[in-house]
């Protein structure tokens, strides 16, 4: 953990327990009255202690999400600029650059449920009622993969929610492990034999590279100028690609549609990774989606509706991919993606032959 979020707990709830003597020993102030303290408990234990009474069910929970919350943390739960992503980033935490989500990374639903009750939404903090807040807790698990869609938290079945990381946390014992170290007489000279660089520092906030989608573009551009239909300047590059799976697709699609469709591909990919080393986020990832049944790649926990889709021979073709984010929600009523849909006919042509480039 946090040792930090702990003795931050700690600290806060030691200045409050000392206001009535530093108001007595300073003469600045007075007491709090009892119905002044009762105002500011408000506090939510793991042990649920605290907990109001109340309910809330996951799509409640999501259309309140999607008026009071989706503007910051995005419609996924993916986050939005410096708003902080809600979901996904499972077993990253051992990565080189973790995703801490609710569900890789925070403690006890308390902390979700206390924190959305006593500072969200930004700007209109403590408006929401205790039953929307059980609701927004609800759907916060749902998009983590915690619960299914039907489930319903209250007050009653709260402590029975465990979140993914509880047992990575532990209590701060810096008091015994770390307070010696800092407080014996510090060396000033001849302290060690020799200095060495161990470990440097990672570079931040840098778009990292993609090769193969370099690759992917300057292909594209290249056939396009081969064809008349783009800069002749621009070459293949220098080293011969490998093998590509996706070499039938290409044949059946035209580089600037492909490239097209990488272009409107932006917007889905805070949610799907493709490509090499792709991996499932908040959605699964889309290697081989056509030709696929819905709902099976492997790892990831889909909506009821598409595991029951695919067990009753929906498959992704080119055709059933377009028709379902044209309108998601309507194509497959209750599944988790509440992405509106892309009503441009052309789009999503162009995406789909996008995605048709990538093989498993």
């Amino acid at each position: 953990m946090s040792r930090f979020l702990k003795s931050t707990l700690i600290c806060a709830s030691a200045t409050f327990a000392a206001l009535p003597v530093m108001a007595q020993t300073t003469g600045l102030g007075r007491a709090a009255l009892p119905e002044e303290v009762a105002a500011w408990d408000i506090d939510i234990r793991p042990d649920g202690a605290g907990l109001p009474d109340g309910s809330g069910d996951v799509w409640t929970g999501e259309e309140l999400y999607e008026t009071q919350c989706a503007h910051c943390h995005g419609t996924f739960g993916e986050g939005m600029g410096s708003w902080p992503a809600l979901a996904g980033g499972h077993g990253s935490l051992t990565h080189e650059h973790p995703e801490k989500t609710i569900g890789s990374y925070w403690p006890y639903l308390s902390t979700v449920w206390d924190y959305v009750n006593r500072a969200m939404p930004y700007g209109m903090a403590q408006s929401l009622t205790h039953d929307e807040v059980y609701a927004i807790t609800a759907y916060l698990m749902y998009l983590n993969d915690l619960v299914d869609d039907d489930f319903e938290l209250s007050r009653e079945n709260f402590t029975e929610i465990r979140l993914p990381n509880e047992d990575g946390f532990y209590m701060d014992d810096r008091v015994t492990l770390e307070w010696p170290l800092f407080t014996q007489e510090p060396c000033m000279s001849d302290c060690k034999p020799d200095v060495q660089v161990t470990m440097r520092a990672a570079v931040l906030d840098v778009t990292p590279d993609d090769p193969i989608a370099d690759a992917r573009r300057e292909q594209a551009r290249a056939m396009a100028a081969a064809s008349g239909g783009g800069d002749a300047s621009v070459s293949t590059p220098d080293a011969e690609p490998a093998a590509d799976p996706g070499e039938d697709a290409r044949a059946a699609h035209s580089p600037e549609l492909i490239a097209q469709g990488e272009s409107l591909y932006r917007a889905c990919r805070t949610c799907h990774q493709v490509g090499e080393g792709a991996r499932n986020a908040v959605g699964p990832m889309l290697n081989g989606i056509i030709g696929r049944s819905a709902g099976t790649m492997d790892g990831f926990r889909y909506s009821p509706v598409l595991t029951e889709a695919g067990d009753t021979g929906l498959i992704w073709t080119e055709e059933t991919v377009s028709e379902f984010i044209a309108d998601p929600r309507g194509y497959l009523p209750r599944n988790r993606m509440s992405y509106a849909g892309m009503r441009d006919a052309d789009d999503r042509r162009a995406l789909v032959a996008y995605l048709s480039t990538y093989s498993e």
